[in-house]
């Protein structure tokens, strides 16, 4: 499947993609979750719990926060660790006009976007952080999901990026989240 999406990319000159920037999902997809985890580790680890950190989860060592109410904090430290990089990164784009600075963006929203729609909902920080704050079912992860999408789409008006660019990005987004997934257990 790989081999054929890079055999279309490479013959379809008004994409502005090719395929080293497609093969740059895959680091920055391993990149991402770590530092979504560092969100929730830094976090937890500020007020004082000793946190464990894995490529797709932390949890504090004994098994509780050292005050409940810290749980609201820490979930909320994955998701605004996300933003933050997709905003440091679209400042790079603004900058820079570098296409190499996209997949950064553009993954952040996948991720989240990926999580939402096909993980457990109900496991999901954003799912999380309405729960606790009382706010709507899916209010919190619509708000992040939509405001990773306005990011993605100012970096593709910067850089011209259409559609179909974006739809590479989206495949190559799926096959890197699997891989990160996939191999989470054994790291």
């Amino acid at each position: 499947m790989i081999k054929a999406l890079l055999q279309r990319i490479s013959k379809d000159t008004d994409s502005k993609v090719d395929w080293k920037l497609l093969m740059l999902f895959i680091p920055v997809a391993y990149m991402s979750y770590l530092f979504h985890e560092l969100g929730h580790w830094s976090v937890g680890e500020v007020p004082g719990n000793s946190m464990t950190y894995s490529l797709n989860n932390v949890s504090p060592q004994s098994g509780h926060y050292m005050n409940p109410s810290q749980g609201l904090w820490i979930s909320v430290g994955g998701p605004a660790f996300t933003v933050l990089l997709a905003l440091i990164f679209l400042l790079v784009i603004r900058i820079y006009k570098v296409a190499w600075a996209y997949p950064f963006v553009f993954f952040q929203f996948f991720c989240r976007f990926f999580s939402v729609v096909f993980g457990v909902f109900s496991e999901q920080d954003e799912a999380n952080i309405s729960a606790i704050t009382g706010a709507g079912r899916y209010t919190i992860a619509i708000i992040v999901v939509v405001l990773l999408f306005l990011l993605i789409w100012k970096g593709s008006y910067i850089l011209k990026l259409n559609v179909k660019s974006n739809f590479y990005f989206f495949t190559i987004s799926v096959l890197s989240d699997l891989m990160v997934i996939a191999t989470s257990k054994y790291i």
